[in-house]
């Protein structure tokens, strides 16, 4: 407790870090904390789960009073770290009552506009705070601070235009805050445009390398998934998250790993909020352990307790990789990361092992039984409402097995 006083944080936050039972401050919340309360722009270097948001979040709350409109302003790329930001945040304003609304899409507007009226802090996606710009139903005139969290996959989500709209509403004279886990070209330059005299602070990855384990498959396209559902049913894991490039392919995993019989959950931009909402409660209560989903759906959420990370497809992009393996090795426990091959991910993966300087090893493939496919990808095209294959739209995932054909195969 001490060293979190010694940073400035003001007592009522105290308080609330005392009931949470926090240990130390991380090294993101050692750097940036006092320059925030000493009122610099900041720009942080800062992987998910390093504690950025009470890095930002102790100045929002010393800085705000309630009942004067909306003073504090966060921008995040998804609806999840929304959620996840502002829940924070009044965690943390416990004892310092303020009045935080958060608004995204995929959620009726109509509420958001009433909560809006008295808000005090707002954390929102660009599109929906754009949304409400536009309808003349959110104020950023009294903004004193804006926080643009996961700055670079925000950019990367081709939010730049939206981000750049908000900015200009907000005055000039306020102070901003970039958390980033990486500092990119666009982010650099977004940066220079719009902060003064920023300070840079960075951590190290929140990830213990020495008790992380990266390995890899080398399989045969068809039988990828077969190898996905033995190795999720033959190792003892806790929470574990299954990666995939888009949002079809994670329903074809989700879907039909449930036909084998493994508790799984997908989780994308397709679902409604309300379905993204049940799926990340549900994977938390640990009732589902297994989440499937693209990068962008992930991205932000800080999930505690990842035991494995299985990347069914490789990212193009390196960085991606580094997001997905820092889920999991975190706060001294260990954790695995299991790579899934066919010829297709070759190329992504000697770049991202190249690029990284990464160390992974092989492992021999065992004997699988061959897995149940009984939901396949819908076809990218179709022809006066026919698929490629023939037969309607949709046939192919109609949910009917395609046999239980169960042999030995080693590849």
């Amino acid at each position: 407790m001490d060293r979190f006083k010694k940073l400035g944080i003001i007592h009522p936050i105290l308080r609330v870090i005392e009931e949470q039972t926090f240990g130390k401050p991380t090294k993101i919340q050692e750097k940036s904390i006092p320059l925030v309360l000493a009122g610099h722009d900041v720009i942080a270097g800062s992987a998910t789960g390093s504690g950025k948001t009470l890095a930002f979040g102790s100045g929002i709350i010393q800085s705000t009073e309630s009942g004067r409109g909306i003073q504090s302003l966060v921008l995040t790329p998804t609806r999840e770290l929304a959620q996840q930001v502002s829940k924070a945040l009044m965690t943390f304003s416990k004892y310092k009552p303020l009045r935080v609304v958060s608004v995204y899409g995929g959620a009726a507007i109509n509420p958001q506009i009433q909560r809006l009226q008295t808000a005090d802090v707002v954390v929102g996606t660009p599109g929906r705070i754009l949304d409400h710009l536009q309808r003349r139903t959110i104020c950023l005139g009294g903004v004193k601070t804006l926080v643009l969290d996961e700055a670079d996959r925000m950019l990367d989500m081709g939010f730049v235009d939206d981000v750049e709209k908000i900015i200009m509403q907000c005055p000039r004279k306020r102070q901003t805050l970039l958390f980033s886990a990486t500092i990119t070209y666009n982010v650099t330059m977004l940066a220079k445009k719009y902060m003064i005299d920023p300070k840079r602070v960075s951590a190290e990855t929140y990830v213990d390398s020495r008790k992380l384990s990266q390995v890899y498959y080398d399989v045969r396209d068809n039988m990828k998934f077969s190898l996905l559902v033995h190795l999720l049913k033959c190792r003892e894991a806790g929470l574990v998250m299954v990666f995939c490039n888009t949002r079809r392919k994670s329903d074809f995993v989700g879907k039909n790993l449930i036909l084998n019989g493994v508790n799984s959950l997908a989780i994308h931009g397709g679902f409604s909020q309300d379905k993204r909402d049940s799926a990340m409660e549900s994977f938390h209560s640990k009732s589902g352990c297994v989440l499937v989903c693209p990068d962008v759906a992930a991205r932000g959420l800080d999930i505690k307790g990842v035991s494995h990370v299985y990347n069914y497809d490789i990212p193009k992009d390196s960085k991606d990789y580094i997001h997905r393996i820092g889920r999991t090795a975190r706060a001294g426990e260990a954790g695995e990361v299991v790579n899934i091959l066919a010829q297709r991910d070759w190329d992504n993966f000697k770049r991202i092992i190249r690029d990284n300087e990464l160390d992974v090893d092989k492992e021999e493939v065992p004997y699988i039984d061959r897995a149940k496919i009984g939901w396949r990808e819908e076809p990218r095209s179709f022809r006066n409402g026919r698929s490629r294959h023939g037969g309607r739209p949709g046939s192919m995932g109609s949910g009917r097995p395609s046999g239980d054909r169960r042999h030995k195969r080693k590849y």
